[in-house]
């Protein structure tokens, strides 16, 4: 159940948990629960989603509550004046810091879209930092030891799975990713260490109040599933202070 971090008379943002749709999709026609139904239910108010999460990313989500505030939300983010931070654990020792500049083709189910075009690809831009890694003496893949990253992502654009896609580019996928990330990794996390889901989440975003213009920004802690494995591999001391709560 997602659960309120913000809420005044112009717009809402929750903690969407992972394993949740947005609202709707073809994606999976069998889901029967969603945020945007459930952040109706909560807030008793008619909601208009202005961004989205991917089903398995946790954190931050934000809703309007009027047309014309999702409208001037929908806005901000299109011209890249939100900022987000996530963070990820990954395959491997990634680098200390860095820009990912790495153009995106839009990603088209063709059993869900089959009519589909596909585009050129369009810019996609993701810096990042590494803030803790772990070497464990468990032979995973072909190498005796396995390695693995703590990262805060921070995109510049909003392209499909571009977090996901431009760290699988960098060498380091995610964990838990069962389209860009490498089988044999994510069965030891489901396996040995009982995580069961993709380790991507958005801890905060900023931005400008749609009717006053004011900043904010809006955190939230790491989920009891992703928080229990930062605590199994020692990291919490490296979690940004909007991880913790």
């Amino acid at each position: 159940m997602p659960t309120i971090l913000y809420r005044d008379e112009h717009l809402v943002a929750v903690h969407k948990p992972c394993d949740l749709l947005v609202h709707r999709s073809p994606i999976d026609r069998h889901e029967t629960r969603f945020a945007l139904q459930l952040v109706r239910d909560l807030t008793g108010r008619r909601v208009f989603p202005v961004h989205r999460l991917d089903k398995p990313t946790s954190g931050v989500l934000l809703f309007a509550f009027t047309v014309e505030s999702a409208r001037s939300l929908a806005q901000a983010f299109a011209a890249g004046e939100v900022h987000k931070r996530y963070l990820a654990v990954v395959r491997g020792i990634a680098p200390q810091s860095g820009t990912i500049d790495h153009p995106l083709v839009e990603e088209i189910d063709a059993m869900d879209y089959p009519q589909a075009e596909e585009k050129d690809a369009q810019s996609a831009v993701t810096d990042y930092r590494r803030l803790a890694e772990i070497e464990l003496a468990v032979a995973v893949g072909r190498y005796p030891t396995s390695r693995y990253s703590l990262v805060l992502a921070e995109p510049r654009t909003g392209r499909r799975h571009q977090l996901r896609r431009h760290l699988r580019h960098l060498g380091h996928p995610i964990i838990g990713d069962t389209t860009h990330g490498e089988g044999r990794h994510n069965r030891y996390f489901r396996d040995a260490l009982d995580c069961r889901r993709l380790l991507l989440a958005a801890i905060d975003i900023s931005f400008s109040h749609p009717c006053s213009g004011e900043k904010l920004t809006v955190s939230a802690p790491l989920q009891e599933n992703f928080m229990a494995l930062i605590d199994h591999f020692g990291w919490s001391d490296a979690l940004p202070p909007a991880a913790i709560g």
